[in-house]
């Protein structure tokens, strides 16, 4: 761990950020991963600092106790003149205005540059920001004039040469100082190397790298047996042919690069992704309702054609397999591929230097082949889009196999609740710019897993179960999970268009009666609303549609339950990861937004 030359509760003396003044601050805390300081002013303010930003206060007593004020040392120069030497002390006349004239402006500024005190009615700051309109755009303005003053002035001074050449700053390091800076916070490059291992760390994740591939052909040849308890552990294990076949394999790839074509083409929107640390903007096509448009189309000939689509129920373990052995590689691939990547272009959590780890999380966050962005195309195409196949097919295989000319109302209400949720993502897919997976989480084992294997063969384990487990619901049961999943629904939908809404316009008028706690990054935190009524009310929404999707499966076993189980466990696990992450982003702001809704996902109980 480097050397720390500051300790917690210690007085020093901190830059105010976008400028050269120094005030008097505490220190607060150290951020070992940033090396940042947390510093709180007298007027509340906190802010984080870099060490170099930070000095002693004695220094500042030993400078102000070597040197004389300018009006002391023309005092002893007057008084030392001799009246025959009249043109030198002119001279040192000129000389003494001049220091004069400096100390005036050292002043005005000083007193101008005084960071303010609050009223009576707002005693506190977070993170440099004012909390009396709980919105960002007065704190802004604030901050933003102390900046620009801080700019006028010290190209004024710089005529005077008040401060020492070691100290003075370029006309193009101070605009790109200005530049970089944002709500009195500057961005600051992440660490090179990822300190803090989450999921366990190596062994941790070696485990879920082993685990994973076993927990979905485990789910799927239970689904496979006659009596698919829990207790039957282990079922009967399959023949080497049983699980391979070169031509699923072929039919795998096929798939794969279909959804890359579709990808691909020129349609759609061009949207800019979230900043970057280096502060670029990575371009993305949105056009994956029209992918979704075009796979159905070509579903629909196949069907018209009478291509048997139940061959997926029928080889379905198979299809499985192929996923699993095409991720594996591909993840291999990324890895190597991440190796020759720049520092720049590495995720923050995923650089750890173990190979475990860095393997399963993802070294290089935004892999590209070209415009071709590996990690986004896999995030919904052949994940999403494969999910409605394979549930059409368990239908069509339902039908086939139990002779109906109709799919039961189980099989019909898990198909379109799960429809509803995959044509929602595709219609708002911008959004999905803003997720962790996208801005946090590199590309690796974990999410190249979970796309292209855990989505398809996991997320349809309902419709699996049903082909070989029918099960007879009322309409009044019907009806019942049918309320439940839209009132789900309609939480997941509301919460997240208020804040994608919010996100791209903060001052849109129809968002006036919100309430937020503005944070030093410039951004603000809901806190009314739906995003006061629990922290991730989307969450929410989603862990109701979850079970909503499990009922129609009936209640004999416990396997069709595992979709809202694990995810449950996942939201909550998810949770705690945006936690840790917001509260490195936003600071103090962060805690004040924990105290102001204290309910995580479930209102009253987490």
């Amino acid at each position: 761990m480097p050397h720390r030359k500051f300790g917690d509760g210690d007085v020093v003396m901190g830059r105010w950020p976008g400028s050269v003044l120094y005030y008097e601050v505490q220190i607060t805390s150290y951020d070992d991963l940033t090396h940042l300081y947390t510093v709180k002013y007298k007027d509340g303010t906190e802010l984080e600092l870099k060490e170099s930003d930070i000095k002693s206060v004695s220094a500042f007593k030993h400078r102000k106790s070597n040197s004389s004020s300018p009006s002391r040392r023309g005092g002893s120069r007057s008084r030392s003149r001799s009246p025959g030497r009249p043109a030198r002390g002119r001279r040192r006349s000129s000389s003494q205005g001049r220091d004069a004239k400096d100390d005036k402006k050292k002043a005005i500024r000083e007193t101008k540059l005084t960071p303010e005190k609050l009223n009576e009615n707002n005693t506190s700051r977070y993170n440099g920001e004012p909390d009396s309109t709980e919105r960002n755009d007065t704190s802004h303005k604030i901050l933003q004039q102390k900046v620009d003053l801080d700019l006028e002035i010290d190209r004024v001074l710089d005529q005077y040469r008040v401060r020492s050449r070691k100290e003075d700053k370029t006309k193009e390091e101070t605009y790109s100082e200005k530049r970089s800076f944002e709500a009195a916070k500057t961005i600051e490059k992440a660490s090179a190397q990822t300190k803090e291992l989450e999921f366990g760390g190596r062994i941790g994740t070696f485990c879920m790298i082993v685990f994973m591939p076993a927990t979905v052909l485990y789910l799927l040849l239970m689904c496979k047996q006659e009596d698919p308890s829990i207790m039957n552990f282990p079922p009967p294990l399959p023949s080497f042919d049983s699980l391979w076949e070169t031509r699923v394999f072929g039919v795998w790839l096929v798939w794969f690069f279909l959804q890359a074509l579709f990808y691909l083409l020129p349609v759609g929107k061009v949207v800019e992704g979230t900043p970057l640390l280096n502060g670029r903007k990575l371009q993305y096509r949105i056009n994956g309702f029209y992918a979704f448009a075009l796979t159905a189309a070509v579903v629909g000939i196949s069907l018209y054609f009478e291509l048997e689509l139940h061959y997926l129920y029928d080889h379905f373990l198979q299809f499985a397999v192929s996923a699993i052995v095409f991720s594996v590689v591909f993840s291999i691939y990324l890895y190597i591929r991440s190796l020759k990547a720049p520092e720049e272009n590495l995720s923050p959590g995923g650089n750890s230097g173990r190979f475990i780890y860095d393997f399963f999380t993802g070294r290089e966050l935004n892999p590209r082949i070209g415009n071709f962005d590996l990690k986004y195309f896999c995030e919904l195409r052949p994940s999403l889009i494969g999910w409605v196949v394979v549930n059409l097919a368990m239908l069509l295989a339902e039908m086939k196999i139990h002779n109906q000319n109709a799919p039961s109302l189980s099989m019909i209400l898990v198909n379109s609740f799960q429809l509803l949720y995959v044509m929602d993502a595709l219609w708002h897919e911008e959004a999905i710019l803003t997720t962790m997976d996208i801005t946090h989480d590199g590309f690796g084992f974990m999410l190249a897993f979970g796309d292209l294997v855990w989505v398809p063969f996991i997320f349809s384990l309902q419709a699996f179960y049903l082909v070989g487990h029918p099960n007879e619901i009322t309409w009044l049961a019907a009806s019942a999970i049918i309320i439940l999943n839209m009132s789900g629904y309609y939480i997941f939908r509301c919460a997240n268009s208020q804040k994608n809404a919010f996100r791209k316009n903060p001052k849109d008028p129809r968002l006036a009666h919100l309430k937020c706690i503005p944070t030093a990054t410039g951004k603000s935190l809901l806190v009314s609303d739906w995003w006061g009524f629990v922290r991730h009310p989307n969450y929410l929404g989603d862990v109701i549609m979850a079970l909503a999707w499990s009922l129609p499966c009936g209640f004999n076993h416990i396997l069709p339950y595992f979709y809202a189980i694990y995810f449950t466990l996942f939201i909550i696990h998810r949770e705690a990861r945006d936690g840790r992450q917001c509260k490195k982003k936003y600071g103090l702001a962060w805690d004040r937004y924990c105290q102001r809704v204290p309910y995580r996902i479930i209102p009253y109980i987490y």
